[in-house]
Formats: structure tokens, sequence, C-alpha cells
């Protein structure tokens, strides 16, 4: 900043660094630098009050100047003087040893966090800054050792300020190997001895602030594995920079397994926030939404707000404009993936699909604009999953609406006599055998203005007038035995009435109101669920099928008993052949042994 705003070329960017040291037996930790120091007064103004910072003053002014190189080469990170007294969070004494550029004079600055603070005179062989923490002793309830550890210091460091564009060095010691002597036997016992060296803990590039096209693959790998501790490597990478009113680098990975926790109340979703490369938050989730929260990666903006407190910097705009730039690039980059790379992206959809389909069903339908594009079906007719869009686009004629069957295989939903009745009229069923996927498809209700029905429902309206009228002709010459026949089932069923449209099997049930035959299933199975709602069954007959006319002969005789017990076998069959359990086991055990005999 001192070269910057004095225009002095004798200070080079790349000789500044920041040293760390520490003491174990002495408890002493020092963070040293090599910068510009300060004077007396501004040791007094900077540290003097916890609320002035001059880190903040500078930036102020700054802004009011019209020198643009000025503005684009400074990085100012919160304000110094906050940051500065969380020392005594962990240190129970501080001092600040600093000599200012070009004065011959250092100065102490000393405090224990309680009693004020003292400045006094003191030596410093160049320029720059100590701070020189003596650290507390630990408790029972907080490990402050670990300050004075070697390992836990460059965990610090690689965590919190890994891409610091300046060195942060540490010596480091580690016990190596003798080289053995020429003579040595080469059973000989390996000698170690300690050797320290000074390194560079931080590597200060940060991958997210180059373009995609100047990283290779492998980098980005590494950087995945390495930063959120994955066994495997990124199924997508999405690069995202800005630059204009608000500026910020954006790095995104789609992983290829889904997190064991990720369907659980304790899963923590949330992208890591930096500003100018410092950590500020290692899960900032509102900057993702919960439908894209398996998404892992960091945003840097430098131009975020930030205070002491989490809750204010979270209510940020521009935390919630970038936000909505990233949910943009999420949905951009998955229908890219779809439209393009589409075994990648049905990979990515069966480790994730399910949050698409769960936001949609716990928003109430409103996240449905956003991902109902995402979702993917499995097609009875075309045997693959296909998207709304390509269901839509392969509408059979005159079909209005859009159906879909729900249960616990594709091989079982396939061969139910409601599936079938549908695909019998040449329209598709999306088969759905994920538990969510009913509530998702109730809560969407339609997609571009066609309606979404289970094929279970007595909505579904796939026949021609002629052929309802017919069946209404067999409704009215048949309703003695109808009346009769759901008299018989009491509760059970609403009604009994005759289909044109079910073939190859005697009868089927469907639901009317609410509930599905398969949302029934769904809820009765729930554990502790024993007064779940039932749907409202409706026994459908096929006249065209031979046990028909015996029911028909059954009623016309007078056989009450035939036709309440043939009424009940038949009701049970369609249940079953719906997955669904029938009323009473052994009451239709025995029905189907007397039929036998």
């Amino acid at each position: 900043m001192y070269a910057l705003t004095n225009k002095d070329k004798s200070i080079s960017r790349n000789d500044l660094k920041i040293e760390i040291s520490f003491d174990e037996k002495s408890r002493i930790l020092t963070i040293s630098d090599n910068g510009i120091g300060m004077t007396k007064d501004e040791l007094d103004a900077n540290l003097g009050t916890i609320a002035h910072s001059g880190s903040l003053e500078f930036k102020e002014n700054q802004q009011e100047t019209n020198d643009k190189k000025s503005k684009s080469e400074i990085d100012i990170i919160g304000q110094f003087g906050v940051g500065f007294y969380s020392a005594f969070m962990v240190a129970d004494k501080v001092k600040v040893v600093t000599k200012a550029y070009n004065s011959k004079d250092a100065y102490v600055w000393s405090s224990n966090g309680v009693e004020g603070y003292n400045i006094e005179d003191a030596t410093r062989d160049s320029y720059g800054t100590d701070v020189i923490l003596h650290i507390r002793k630990s408790t029972d309830d907080v490990d402050f050792d670990q300050y004075l550890s070697q390992y836990s210091l460059k965990s610090l460091i690689k965590k919190y300020s890994d891409y610091v564009r300046y060195p942060i060095c540490m010596d480091i010691t580690e016990h190596l190997p003798k080289e053995k002597p020429q003579d040595a036997q080469q059973d000989a016992e390996v000698e170690y001895e300690e050797v320290t060296t000074n390194e560079v803990i931080n590597s200060m590039k940060p991958i997210w602030q180059r373009s995609k096209s100047s990283v290779k693959e492998e980098e980005y790998n590494e950087f995945f594995r390495t930063q959120f501790h994955e066994y495997s490597d990124p199924e997508h990478v999405i690069s995202l920079h800005a630059e204009g009113s608000l500026n910020y680098d954006v790095l995104l990975f789609i992983p290829s397994n889904a997190p064991q926790d990720l369907y659980s109340k304790d899963f923590q979703r949330g992208l890591a926030l930096y500003s100018s490369s410092v950590l500020i938050m290692d899960k900032c989730a509102d900057l993702l939404p919960e439908c894209f929260g398996f998404v892992k990666g960091v945003v840097d903006s430098p131009d975020l707000n930030l205070n002491i407190s989490r809750e204010m910097l979270q209510q940020d705009r521009q935390l919630t404009a970038i936000a909505r730039k990233i949910e943009k690039k999420i949905k951009t980059e998955l229908l890219k993936i779809r439209d393009n790379e589409r075994e990648k992206y049905e990979k990515i959809y069966k480790n994730f699909g399910h949050s698409f389909k769960f936001s949609i069903y716990s928003s109430y339908g409103m996240q449905a604009e956003l991902l109902s594009d995402l979702l993917l079906f499995y097609s009875a007719k075309e045997k693959k999953l296909i998207s709304l869009d390509e269901y839509v686009d392969n509408l059979a004629t005159d079909q209005n609406d859009i159906y879909f069957a729900t249960g616990d295989s594709y091989e079982k939903l396939s061969a139910a006599p409601s599936v079938k009745t549908v695909l019998a009229k040449d329209v598709d069923v999306l088969l759905c055998q994920d538990t969510v996927d009913e509530f998702c498809l109730t809560a969407l209700h339609q997609y571009k203005e066609k309606e979404i029905k289970n094929v279970s429902s007595e909505d579904v309206d796939l026949e021609t007038q002629e052929e309802k009228d017919k069946a209404k002709k067999i409704d009215e010459k048949n309703e003695d035995l109808f009346k009769t026949m759901c008299k018989s089932l009491g509760e059970h069923v609403t009604k009994v009435v005759s289909s044109s449209v079910l073939s190859g099997v005697p009868a089927a049930v469907s639901s009317e109101g609410a509930i599905s035959l398969s949302m029934e299933k769904y809820l009765s199975s729930v554990p502790g669920n024993e007064d779940a709602p039932k749907a409202s069954h409706v026994l459908e007959l096929n006249p065209k099928h031979a046990i028909f006319k015996v029911l028909q002969k059954a009623h016309e005789d007078g056989d009450k008993t035939k036709v309440k017990d043939y009424s009940y076998i038949l009701y049970c069959q369609a249940l079953m052949a719906e997955g669904l359990d029938i009323p009473d086991a052994t009451k239709y055990n025995k029905l189907v042994c007397k039929l036998m005999n």
C-alpha cells in the first residue's frame, strides 16, 4: 500500500512475506512481516480502539481517488482493529513490535486485553511488524496447545490462508534418515536426524481465479480431492467469473458419488466463501439452494461487506446476487449435460435426482420452474429414462395429459393392469419407483399445460365417446349386479363400474379423490401410521372377460353367495395386481380353496 501511494519503487511485492515461529516452552507464537510497519501515532490509532480500523480508513480514502491502478491492486479484508483484538481469545498477553519504513525508531505496543495498553520504545533490525502472542494454557474445554504445534499451525494456515498472495513461511522440522557411510553394511540400522528447513506453507495460487481452459483436468481433480476430502474425482466442473458492479470467481464441483448423509437432517450444504483469497466461511449455506446442496466448491469475492457477525454477512445483498447467479449457472450446466452427455447426466441424476424431486414436493411446487426440466422418469414404451420435455414431444395423437404409475419396480409396474390399459391406447406411461415420485408429480400438477395424472386414478380419460356410450349402457344394464357387488364389499369400495378399456384381466382397482392407490400404499407402510388415510377404491370390471358373464349368470340365478364370494376374490386379485395388501388373506385363501373344490 505504501509503495502504491508513495510511488516508492524500492519496495517490491516479490520481497514481501510473512514469517510464523513458535516457542512451545515459553508458549509464544510470533507472526512477523517485512512490510512498512507503523509509527507510534499509527500504533496508537490502529490498536488503541477496537472499533477503529486503519485498513478500512485506507480503503475509504482509495475509493475517493481516481487512481484506477491503485484500486485494482489493493486488497483489504475486514477491519484490522476488530480482527487484531480476537488475538486475546487465545493469548493472555499480546505485544506488537513495529518499525516504520524510512524510520530509525521502533516501538512496542503491549496489552493483556483487560487493563488498557502501553506503547514504549523498542528495537527492531528492519522495518516491518511482529505480533507476539503469549498463548494461554489449555483447559478442559479448550485446547490452546494447538497454536504451539507445527502440525496444527500448518493445517490452520492451509485452511484459512492458503491463497493469500504473499508467502507465509515457517521453519519445519522433520526426522529424516541420515545418509549411510560408504563402508556401512547393507543391514546396518538406519539413523535419523532432525532437519529444519524454512518452507512456504501456503500455495498463493487460487485455482478458481484461473480460466477453465488454462487448468488441466488433473489439477481440478487434485484440488477437489484435497479440498473436500474426497476419494474419487468429480463428475463435472463448473467455473464462473464475473466482473462489473460485482466481482467474483466461482469454482463448483458435482461429485461422482452422493455423500452418505446427503438426505439426513444432519447434512450441511454450502460453499467455501473467500474474500480476496482468504477463507471467511467454511460452508456458506446461503450460496446454494437445498436442491443443489450436493454441489461443492468455492466462491471468492473482494466486494463482500465483511462484519464481525457472520449473520450480518449472510444478509448481504451482494451474497444474494451471487447465489442467484450460481443457481442459474448450475441449472444451465445440468441441462447442457442432459442434452449433450446423456450417460453422464443419468449418472448424476441417479445420485442426486432425488434432491430435485424432493425440493419440488417440499416447496409445494414453488421450485417447479427451476427443477422440472431436470427430471427424468422411466418410459414404459421406450424402456429408458426420458425427460418431461421428451415425453411431451412424443405425445400420442389427441393426448392431453401426462400419465405416470408408481410402484416397487419397473417390472411390476409394466405388468400392472392400469399401466397395460394405458399402453394399449398407444399412450406412454412414466414408471416411477422412487418413494417421492408421486408426491413430486402431484405437487408439479402439470407441465407445459399438460395435466399430470396417475394411471390408477379414476379421472384417466382415454376412452372414445363411442366407448363411453357403450360403457354407460353396460352400467345401466348391470346396475343391480353392481349394486349387489358394491354392497357385498362394504367399506372396501365406493362403487363398482364397467371399463371399456380393460383387456386381459377380469377386473382392476382405481381410486377417486386426492389419495391414489400408491400413495395409500406408501402411507400405510410408514411405521406407527396405522391410521393412515386410505384411497377411495373403485372396482372396475372388464365386460369382455369370461368371468363377467359368470357374475351375470350367478346374479340372474339369485346366487347371492357366489356373487359375494366372486366379488371378494376379484377385488383381492385386483389389489394384488397393483401391489397392494388385501384386507383378509385368510378369507381370500378359503374362498379360492372353496372355488377349487
